[in-house]
């Protein structure tokens, strides 16, 4: 059996680890950073906003140019850009630059995370893909884990500044490592198909236009008539980029890919739980701290389980998952994630921690199963010479799944709880607890039928255990 490519695969693990890592650092201190640049709520949520849609609009084109001209050049270029982008929040003058280099920093991460799983699964022996897929499921949860603790500490010693200047040496060691492998290892290619400047380009448009009709943020940035004009635009785009794609002889998205059922059904699958847990998230907090009273330190310890238990079970899910294939790990992650639901639907005003501590230990147990067996049949389907957009998929599916949670959370929820209240233009507060709880359970109802078709859509996607020959 040809040996593991450790450093590739440390490099590859390097840039899942800084992508969670930094979508979750700064978090943390957006108050802060409010504050130090006297900014108001909106103009500093945008600092979120604008990397999500960076890496979200960009990720499959990424996806594919790197499977056009190699991933090693976009891989490399993403943390060059990344890096700088990260220096560049770190120097800051005020909120607008802010924005703008936070725009610069996810475009570098887009870049990162559209190549990181292919080149894991090549620096693994062939017949080794869930493992390496583990091994990503594992970093970027690393990230996400540590992100919050080491951002608060680091506003709490130093600045706000350095939450982003950490990024700096990571971001060198992997333009190093990325330099080091790419000579050996970059393939050579006869002949390199034309790229779909146009596709890209309608393709970009289309994601931010979906982007921003879901995200609830942005809508009150927008206003209702921005909104229904964006839908104009979505509509439009979409019509235009069908248009184009089939016509095209190189498409940027070739939809025959969505003709192998292991590939469509995997994306559906994700794009569900990706909006179910992030429903989940946006109510369970304010049930933590606003109805059950637990401290905000807490409820920072509970939510570590969740990142725990992923972390830990990622890598023995990967090796099940080369052994046996897909199918079954990802469909038990799913059946927990129904479980998760189950247990929110009991909890009451007066629940003992203990029940939200089991939910946050479900939560962990089947991200980590789910994760790794799912994006591992998602890419790992797919013909080699797609495997970048196969990648970028997974980043966009789980960017729009998370966008459209959060809608689809707070509609549910105020739906649920003006129904509760009696009250037709009420607001959901824990103020009302029993309105509030009956709110939360109804709206967790509603996700687990969602997670359901993620079940049934996980379980149609075949047992075939996945190989990774061209």
């Amino acid at each position: 059996m040809p040996s593991i490519d450790r450093l590739l695969l440390v490099n590859a693990m390097l840039g899942q680890f800084i992508t969670g890592f930094a979508g979750r650092s700064v978090v943390v201190g957006l108050p802060t950073i409010a504050t130090s640049l006297d900014a108001d709520i909106l103009w500093i949520s945008w600092t979120i906003i604008a990397y999500q849609l960076a890496s979200i609009s960009l990720s499959v084109v990424f996806g594919r140019l790197g499977d056009i001209h190699g991933r090693y050049a976009i891989y490399g270029g993403g943390f060059v850009i990344m890096t700088t982008g990260a220096l560049l929040c770190g120097l800051a003058p005020n909120v607008v630059w802010l924005v703008f280099f936070r725009v610069v920093e996810g475009i570098g991460a887009a870049m990162i995370a559209s190549a990181t799983r292919v080149l894991a699964m090549e620096a693994m022996p062939e017949g080794a893909a869930g493992r390496a897929n583990g091994f990503m499921t594992m970093s970027f949860h690393g990230g996400v884990l540590l992100g919050p603790p080491i951002g608060g500490l680091v506003i709490d010693v130093v600045s706000w500044r350095w939450i982003f200047f950490l990024l700096v040496p990571i971001g060198v060691t992997g333009m190093i490592l990325t330099a080091l492998r790419a000579r050996d290892r970059q393939r050579v290619v006869a002949e390199r198909p034309a790229i779909d400047y146009g596709g890209a380009a309608l393709l970009i448009v289309l994601t931010l236009a979906l982007a921003l009709l879901v995200d609830r943020r942005s809508a009150q940035v927008l206003g209702t008539g921005e909104k229904a004009a964006m839908a104009g635009v979505f509509v439009a785009t979409l019509a235009g980029f069908l248009v184009h794609e089939r016509r095209a002889r190189n498409p940027v998205v070739n939809f025959a890919l969505f003709r192998i059922r292991m590939f469509s059904f995997s994306v559906l699958s994700l794009v569900i739980i990706a909006t179910t847990m992030s429903v989940l998230m946006l109510v369970l907090p304010f049930y933590l701290q606003d109805v059950l009273h637990l401290s905000p330190s807490f409820i920072g310890v509970l939510f570590l389980a969740a990142p725990v238990f992923t972390i830990t079970l990622a890598p023995l899910t990967g090796a099940l998952t080369d052994r046996i294939g897909p199918r079954l790990p990802a469909s038990i992650g799913v059946l927990m994630n129904m479980a998760v639901f189950v247990v929110g639907m009991l909890m009451g005003i007066e629940s003992p921690w203990l029940l939200p501590a089991l939910l946050m230990a479900l939560t962990g147990l089947g991200q980590g199963f789910f994760n790794t067996a799912n994006q591992t049949a998602l890419i790992a389907s797919v013909p080699r010479e797609y495997r970048g957009f196969a990648t970028g998929m997974v980043q966009m599916s789980f960017g729009l799944g998370s966008l459209l949670g959060t809608s689809l959370g707070s509609v549910l929820l105020t739906v649920a709880f003006r129904y509760a209240s009696g009250i037709p233009d009420a607001a959901p507060s824990a103020a009302d607890a029993a309105s509030f709880v009956f709110a939360m359970k109804a709206t967790y109802a509603g996700c687990l039928v969602l997670t359901f078709v993620a079940f049934v859509a996980s379980f149609m996607r075949g047992g075939a255990r996945l190989g990774v020959s061209p």
